[in-house]
């Protein structure tokens, strides 16, 4: 059995803040954002990944490090048997390799002819002679649905969807065995999308070329895919076979990107739909534990504990708003003017459920203790009772029927 032509182990991508000369002088510690964490996965020769999330995910960080694009933070990346990442050349690598970028419209030099732009790759790795690259642009150009009527245009004369097949035979310049697609279809018209996803699943059979296909769609990874890694704030945190992961999504950030799709059968056109509550988390302040759990529908609770999920996810919403001292009474209560108003009122006015009355006690004990000034009490008597595994304890991708990081799954 062959070695997958690109393997990628522990790749992280970290930014710096507070990282220059004078905050080395003044001894300030280096805050990191970690746009990729511990990301590993492998692609075989002709096949395809799908990387999917949502945007501020990584994914495009992910892509771009591993060609060597962006300085890896640490991680190895081996392409065809060879550590990239220990390579003082990258020629090489480079010529083997190619990206086609999200935006049609910006990643084309309006200045530059057709000719010149898909030929410009032949004349950095000085590739054939003048005649031989004309040549190779007119055929790569016939590859892409283009004709040779279009090789002296510039990018303004061109729609959308012929951009980004411009780019596609920019990509093909060299000849590469691997290509990254970088949400290739996400900024064209719907009509133009399945046109341009066809095109790469036929080159990709006729030249056995291998991909990284990048997208938020996931009915776009579900069309072209053999793979698939689901990545949220910087990990992955699902990845198998596409059939699988798309019939039986184990992962609930998976299941809820599935759930939020559209379908356009008739017998689901009153289907409900439940899109993810809430907003990526920054990378700069990442959740404690499992990275999903601020926006998860399946939050473990403590085993002692009898407690409907949606109370639960209100529990912990009312923790974190007393932990950065983000709660405010006066939201709940419009006429409240006293600094110690019913605590009773209150928790009703919080919680859309009653919660259970040994849950209300300590609810009450903890805003008594808020309205007194003892923050640290009252976040100490929510987290003591009700603190869950998914805040502690950050889990790893685990066996199942595919590879799967919660801790439902252990």
């Amino acid at each position: 059995m062959t070695d997958p032509l690109v393997q990628v182990q522990d790749l992280k991508k970290y930014y710096f803040d507070q990282d220059s000369i004078v905050d080395r002088l003044l001894r300030r510690e280096p805050d990191s954002v970690k746009a990729v964490d511990g990301v590993s996965f492998e692609v075989e020769q002709g096949e395809t990944l799908g990387l999917v999330g949502e945007s501020g995910c990584g994914k495009s960080t992910t892509g771009e490090t591993l060609l060597g694009l962006r300085e890896a933070t640490a991680g190895r990346v081996f392409f065809d048997g060879t550590d990239i990442f220990k390579q003082d050349d990258l020629t090489e690598f480079r010529r083997n390799t190619g990206i086609v970028f999200q935006d049609p419209f910006s990643s084309l030099d309006p200045r530059m002819t057709v000719h010149e732009i898909v030929r410009e790759p032949m004349i950095v790795h000085d590739v054939g002679t003048k005649a031989e690259r004309r040549d190779r642009v007119l055929e790569l150009l016939e590859q892409v649905g283009l004709s040779s009527g279009h090789i002296d245009r510039y990018p303004h004369e061109f729609s959308g969807g012929q951009r980004q097949r411009i780019g596609i035979a920019r990509a093909l310049a060299l000849e590469p065995k691997f290509i990254v697609l970088d949400e290739p279809v996400s900024a064209l018209d719907v009509s133009v999308q399945a046109q341009i996803l066809n095109l790469l699943a036929d080159l990709q059979e006729e030249l056995d070329l291998t991909y990284l296909l990048i997208a938020h769609d996931l009915s776009v990874v579900k069309h072209i895919s053999d793979t698939v890694a689901v990545m949220y704030l910087g990990q992955i945190v699902e990845q198998g076979p596409a059939d699988d992961v798309f019939a039986e999504p184990e992962h609930p950030y998976t299941q809820a990107l599935l759930e939020s799709v559209p379908r356009a059968r008739t017998e689901e056109a009153h289907r409900k739909m439940n899109p993810i509550e809430g907003d990526v988390p920054s990378p700069r302040n990442p959740p404690s534990g499992c990275s999903f759990r601020t926006r998860c529908p399946a939050v473990i609770p403590p085993e002692d504990i009898e407690i409907e999920q949606e109370t639960y996810r209100e529990l912990m919403t009312l923790r974190e708003r007393l932990l950065k001292a983000q709660f405010d009474i006066n939201g709940l209560i419009d006429d409240s003017t006293d600094a110690h108003p019913d605590t009773r009122t209150v928790v009703e006015a919080f919680f859309s459920q009653p919660p259970s009355e040994t849950t209300r006690e300590l609810v009450r004990e903890a805003i008594d203790q808020h309205l007194s000034g003892d923050e640290d009490s009252a976040v100490e008597t929510l987290r003591e009772p009700f603190e869950s595994v998914c805040e502690v304890d950050d889990p790893e991708l685990l066996e199942d029927d595919h590879l799967v990081a919660c801790h439902r799954h252990r």
